[in-house]
């Protein structure tokens, strides 16, 4: 039975900005500016030049849970890592992290440079406690694993970044762990480690590993990650299930109208059945808001809009196209139903105020992240319902692998 566990209540951690004392010299009459001299106070606990990474931040990964730490950079998410691998100690706060741990939180960290690939493998086995018996009983999984069988015997130091990550992922993952921890390093390696990386950690957590992951693959981490704590400005956002996570962090910076000045408040934007979703799957997505005395139904459109991961432009439609009869000054709730017809991947699906007179939109509203699981019949970004046709010398076999015909539904406002 899993035996890792993983807590954090009310954890801040702060650091200073300015120079770093390497030498003596320097150091000597910096520790005397600290004890004689009169420092600001921006703070009660900050003095002069200090900052806070993070801010009172609370978490709980148990066996079977792969958390995922999201957010912009310098948001908290790797100083978290390091909080929890006890590379640093946080200035308040309780953190405990029950089992042996499996870490790569940066590339070859850990790693002597000198030492062979071979050598670094059961170094890394004895920190974490294991046997030589136990490791060289996991050593050849281990190579194989990270695909560099050719430089095992070669000192790391002449290792690329892909192959460090590589080999440090390896060890942390096979060396037996209770709790395992992932920086976002794997962006490192190529498409196909990353694919055989991210089914590794999917394993362990079938086998009730707890694990936390800080990664901007966001549909990685959408289809790994069994909840998600969403970082800004070392604060923790949001907490809670993957998909409202993501939603979340797509919406922080969009730029909200105030409700007086909006022709159209937008007040929620729901999605049903709860994904993943399949290929060609029927969703409802229900639009909920007000429209304002300023509203021109004529020019101030409420708008749907999907979106790649990327940013592309995928889908769009709005009240005109639909013929939505919308009452001014009035609530309202809007029910559309659509056919996913897209390949493997994640998706923003945001609702907006467009203005077809300026062009452009006016209005920010919520968003939803859509993940859609990856389907044997075909790849690619969007689903043309494939059917083939073979003839051979066996005679001719017509197979559709089409999904089932959807049914139809109204769209009413």
């Amino acid at each position: 039975m899993a035996r890792g566990r993983v807590i954090l209540d009310g954890v801040w951690k702060k650091f200073r900005r300015g120079e770093r004392h390497d030498s003596l010299r320097d150091l000597i009459p910096a520790t005397a500016r600290g004890l004689f001299g009169r420092s600001k106070k921006t703070s009660a606990e900050l003095a002069e030049q200090e900052f806070w990474a993070l801010r009172d931040v609370s978490f709980e990964v148990k066996p079977g849970d792969a958390l995922g730490l999201i957010g912009s950079n310098g948001a908290g998410k790797s100083t978290t890592l390091k909080l929890l691998t006890k590379i640093l100690r946080p200035t308040k706060g309780h953190i405990e992290v029950h089992g042996r741990v499996g870490a790569l939180i940066e590339i070859a960290a850990g790693f002597h440079a000198d030492l062979t690939g071979r050598e670094n493998v059961f170094l890394q086995g004895s920190i974490m406690g294991m046997r030589q018996a136990e490791i060289a009983r996991k050593f050849d999984e281990i190579v194989e694993f990270a695909g560099i069988s050719d430089f095992i015997d070669t000192p790391v130091k002449r290792y690329s970044s892909g192959m460090n990550a590589r080999l440090g992922f390896a060890i942390a993952a096979h060396l037996e762990p209770d709790v395992l921890f992932v920086d976002e390093v794997l962006a490192v390696g190529d498409f196909r480690f990353q694919s055989r990386a991210f089914a590794k950690v999917a394993e362990l957590v079938r086998r009730e590993i707890p694990v936390v992951v800080v990664s901007h693959q966001l549909d990685q981490v959408a289809r790994l990650c069994t909840g998600a704590v969403l970082f800004e400005r070392g604060r923790v956002a949001f907490a809670g299930k993957t998909v409202d996570a993501l939603a979340h962090y797509a919406s922080s910076g969009r730029e909200h109208l105030g409700e007086e000045s909006a022709p159209v408040v937008i007040s929620s934007l729901r999605v049903s059945p709860e994904g993943p979703y399949d290929k060609g799957q029927t969703i409802k997505v229900t639009v909920t808001g007000r429209t304002n005395p300023g509203w021109n139904p004529h020019s101030q459109l409420l708008s749907l809009r999907l979106r790649a991961e990327s940013g592309q432009f995928l889908f769009a439609t709005g009240a005109d196209r639909l013929e939505l009869d919308m009452q001014p000054e009035s609530e309202f709730s809007v029910d559309i139903v659509l056919d996913l017809n897209l390949g493997r991947g994640s998706y923003l699906l945001d609702a907006f105020v467009f203005d077809a007179i300026a062009h452009q939109e006016i209005g920010a509203g919520p968003v939803q992240y859509l993940h859609l699981n990856p389907d044997k019949s075909a790849v690619g970004s969007v689903f043309l319902d494939p059917r083939v046709e073979h003839k051979g010398l066996g005679g001719s076999r017509r197979a559709e692998l089409s999904v089932p015909k959807l049914a139809e539904y109204e769209t009413t406002p």
